[in-house]
């Protein structure tokens, strides 16, 4: 899952915060977060895949691919270990076997008092922390040391979300037909928080958890992008997405020495 490549970033923040004094640095960096939900890594145009990605096409194009990573292959322990630094079992957001009686461990778990998270740490140095989605852990955004937030908690309905948060406070429910897209309420949300701080907080730096929903089942896409997509038909993206997967394989394998081949590959056209 892509969300799960963005762990080593979270761990890096909190070593810096931890055992540097940024106050003391000339100019401690703005951490923007992207989280994808559930998006495999293979699914972006990068890495070969079959959809277009411009965006984080270029991203990727002027930065630094992984080209080996580990994840928890979940949603909630993943966001546990991004935001806390330690193993989801660690901090009781994964099952742990064998617990006493009366402590919960899972997607329902309670992470002990010590288990702080990022914001909480990034406080003393001096940074403003805004959070921008899906949250699936345990608390709320502002008691956990964020200053900003949009919680959007029914993420199962992209179009009229029932329960949604607007910095710890429940916001009504939005009725069908109104124009509302998680996506775009989620970047609004993020832009808003964005231009806000180079208004009011500009010396300070900033760490901005922007944790998208999509592409987590129900797939709610917006119109313009479903209608793009099956105007392909299905042989066709099949067909596109077999190309792609083909072409990136041999570019991962050129570049990549020491590598130990799986003998099976992909089945050709029918």
């Amino acid at each position: 899952m892509c969300h799960c490549l963005l762990t080593v970033l979270a761990g890096c923040v909190v070593a810096l915060a931890g055992s540097v004094p940024l106050q003391a640095a000339e100019k401690p960096p703005n951490v923007l977060l992207i989280m994808a939900d559930e998006l495999g890594f293979s699914d972006l145009g990068c890495y070969g895949g079959e959809i277009e990605t411009p965006h984080l096409d270029a991203l990727a194009g002027n930065g630094l691919r992984f080209t080996q990573f580990y994840n928890t292959a979940r949603c909630w322990p993943t966001r546990a270990a991004l935001l806390t630094g330690y193993y989801a079992q660690q901090v009781r957001r994964d099952i742990i076997p064998g617990v006493p009686k009366g402590v919960r461990s899972g997607g329902r778990g309670q992470r002990p008092p010590w288990a702080q998270l990022l914001p909480a740490m990034l406080g003393p140095a001096g940074y403003r922390s805004y959070h921008s989605g899906k949250w699936h852990i345990d608390g709320m955004p502002l008691k956990n040391g964020f200053d900003r937030s949009y919680y959007l908690g029914d993420q199962g309905r992209f179009f009229s979300p029932r329960v949604h948060f607007e910095d710890d406070e429940r916001l009504p429910a939005v009725e069908r037909g109104t124009g509302y897209y998680a996506t775009n309420a989620i970047s609004d949300h993020a832009i808003r928080c964005l231009e806000e701080h180079a208004e009011q907080h500009a010396g300070k730096p900033f760490f901005h958890y922007l944790a998208y929903t999509a592409p987590h089942f129900p797939l709610h896409a917006l119109p313009v992008t479903a209608n793009g997509t099956a105007d392909r038909g299905p042989r066709s993206a099949r067909n596109a997405g077999n190309d792609c997967r083909r072409s990136a394989s041999s570019r991962a394998v050129s570049r990549t020495s020491n590598v130990i081949l799986d003998p099976r590959t992909i089945s050709p056209r029918r």
